[in-house]
């Protein structure tokens, strides 16, 4: 286990959220949402192991991050958290269910991004090694702008590049993580899904300008046939950044299973 670094958004006490954010990104990147939609809410949103602040030692697979997570204080009050997980932050949420059941009391899954192809992967990982940052802060911009972000509010997304761009060689810049952790982690993406407990409230967002999808036609009908009427599916007409493009129906969702 390591420690994670961990933002903490809304009142003190009180039934928590567990937001987890998607590959590359960071805690911090759900303080819009909770601040101008859940305010009264207790969400509490670590850096996930290789991202942002926390530290990015091996092992890096969803067996460590769960254990890493079961090890907040907040998870260990016997008080269980609604999880909250975008694209590969819903497939951490997954596995912490599917592992610690204890721990979880509903799911709320945006375009979660488990049991994808592996070539498909190994695409992206290589596409990464090969162009790992950026030569100016705008050309960061303009990559955000071109990948899933052209919906998200332009102020959310100067946030995001104060936030998590940080110097590297040459000049230039890149997100705060740790490479060989986020490429280990486009082959969990890979793994055979889970599935979460069958009586589990869960929600789940498939993002509906996403094409290919990342939602699996495979995991959709699993987690259907599985979970039954303790499944609401809902499509968004939005890119991946759910919670950006469409932060009060995010919202709306949270509190159904509050």
């Amino acid at each position: 286990m390591v420690e994670l670094h961990t933002h903490r958004f809304g009142p003190p006490t009180g039934p928590v959220v567990l937001a987890l954010h998607g590959l590359t990104g960071h805690g911090k990147r759900w303080q819009a949402l909770a601040d101008e939609h859940l305010p009264d809410v207790r969400i509490i949103a670590p850096d996930l192991r290789g991202h942002g602040r926390s530290p990015g030692v091996p092992p890096w697979d969803f067996e460590a991050i769960v254990d890493d997570l079961a090890a907040l204080p907040e998870l260990g009050t016997g008080e269980p958290v609604v999880a909250l997980g975008h694209s590969f932050g819903a497939a951490v949420a997954v596995h912490l269910a599917h592992r610690r059941p204890e721990l979880v009391r509903g799911l709320v899954l945006l375009d979660p991004a488990i049991g994808l192809d592996a070539e498909r992967m190994l695409g992206i990982a290589t596409s990464m090694l090969a162009s790992p940052d950026y030569e100016s802060v705008e050309q960061a911009r303009f990559d955000k702008l071109e990948t899933a972000w052209g919906e998200v509010d332009p102020a959310v997304l100067d946030a995001e590049l104060a936030e998590h761009l940080v110097p590297t060689a040459h000049g230039r810049v890149g997100w705060r993580m740790t490479l060989p952790a986020i490429i280990a982690y486009w082959g969990e993406i890979a793994r055979d899904f889970v599935l979460p407990p069958r009586h589990l409230p869960t929600v789940m967002v498939q993002a509906m300008k996403v094409d290919p999808p990342l939602v699996s036609p495979d995991f959709r009908a699993a987690l259907t046939a599985h979970l039954g009427d303790r499944l609401t599916v809902h499509d968004f007409d939005c890119d991946h950044m759910v919670s950006q493009a469409r932060p009060a129906r995010t919202a709306e969702l949270v509190r159904t299973l509050l």
